[in-house]
């Protein structure tokens, strides 16, 4: 072989990226989660996550010498690596995939169909394409093209259009957050925990990162020799990842998709703008009587006391803010507990102290609604705070 195998710290971090991200794939595509289409669409990303690390895996460690026909077989997940993050946002605020969806899809596809004039070629191109990007101080080896290599001559112009394409998404997913934020009535860079928009909005603002290093590395590194710092920050991305299912983010929780929601209302008579009065009643009875803070709180008191129906009321929860009744308790209750537990005037007051004063008649039932939501039980968040 040209040059020897190399493991060494990056190579074995980007190898676990591999694997974690294929098994975090595998846990979102199936069983209850796959029915949540935000899974889904997050089930798609860390699969191609695993792909275009691959890649990197292969070529870093030399092993591409070993399988010179997976010669860049993931570039057109370039494609994808800022789009499907996007679909990803987007389906946990609306609960579906946009209008027109496959058409963001052409690119990928596109690239994945002018792949075949480069794949289809001989061990010898490819092992030539391999060290001219990974070990340009090896000798080439004479070969003949099997098809025209690039016809259209936009390989050289794919890591501009790699950039546009996260530019363009990453715009796209800033928009959706921020409108989302602006209907919730708070800033895009509020301290405020705002379910689930703050997660959302930090986990869009870390893949921020990614175009800016993307940068950095092309200008820095001749042809693809600092690509193993990419698939590096990648395999954070699928870690980052594994820790928030791991600490019951909300947002890979298992919840009805849209049709779902659709079809159980399909025969309610809520039109879209009662069901904004309806929010709107909600939002300010909340903030200004905090029904939550009682511990015998029903959604049919709830809904008495803002004078509409029960199943109105339910299905505005549902379709408006993704919520259950008791998800929404949950929400406020914890916010109060922070607010409380952060207080140093308060420090003299106990966990279960605590829990009842917001509403909980159980010790147990605050601490699961606390770590669910914030990642912490409440001694973490008082020590830290």
């Amino acid at each position: 072989m040209p040059a020897p195998i190399r493991i060494d710290f990056f190579a074995i971090v980007i190898l676990l990226g591999v694997v974690q991200g294929v098994l975090l794939g595998g846990l979102f595509l199936t069983g209850t989660r796959a029915k949540t289409v935000s899974n889904r669409m997050m089930g798609w990303t860390m699969l191609a996550f695993s792909a275009a690390i691959l890649e990197v895996f292969l070529c870093y460690s030399n092993y591409q010498f070993q399988f010179l026909w997976t010669d860049n077989f993931a570039e057109p997940t370039n494609f994808l690596l800022a789009l499907l993050p996007y679909f990803f946002g987007y389906t946990r605020l609306h609960g579906r995939l946009p209008k027109g969806w496959r058409w963001h899809l052409i690119p990928f596809v596109f690239w994945c169909v002018y792949s075949v004039f480069w794949q289809f070629q001989s061990f010898d191109y490819k092992y030539n394409s391999y060290i001219s990007a990974w070990h340009p101080e090896l000798p080439y080896r004479p070969f003949t093209f099997w098809l025209p290599e690039d016809p259209l001559y936009l390989r050289d112009y794919v890591n501009d259009l790699t950039l546009v394409s996260m530019a363009v998404y990453m715009v796209l997913s800033l928009k959706e957050i921020y409108g989302a934020f602006k209907k919730n009535d708070t800033t895009l860079f509020t301290l405020q925990r705002v379910v689930p928009l703050t997660q959302l909005r930090n986990f869009n603002l870390l893949i921020f990162l990614f175009p800016i290093v993307f940068v950095v590395v092309k200008l820095n590194y001749k042809q693809d020799l600092g690509d193993y710092i990419l698939g590096s920050l990648t395999t954070f991305y699928i870690y980052l990842t594994s820790y928030l299912l791991i600490n019951h983010s909300v947002l890979f929780k298992v919840e009805s998709s849209g049709a779902e929601i659709k079809k159980k209302y399909e025969k309610s008579s809520l039109s879209d703008d009662y069901g904004e009065t309806i929010l709107q009643k909600l939002q300010t009875y909340l903030k200004e009587e905090k029904p939550y803070l009682e511990n015998d709180i029903t959604l049919p008191k709830l809904a008495q006391r803002l004078s509409v129906s029960q199943h109105h009321l339910s299905q505005v929860l549902n379709d408006r803010l993704n919520q259950s009744f008791f998800d929404l308790m949950a929400t406020y209750r914890v916010e109060e507990a922070k607010r409380l537990l952060a207080d140093k005037a308060l420090s003299h007051l106990k966990i279960d102290e605590i829990a009842e004063r917001v509403g909980y008649n159980s010790t147990s039932a605050f601490h699961t609604a606390f770590k669910r939501i914030t990642g912490k039980t409440p001694a973490q968040f008082r020590a830290n705070n």
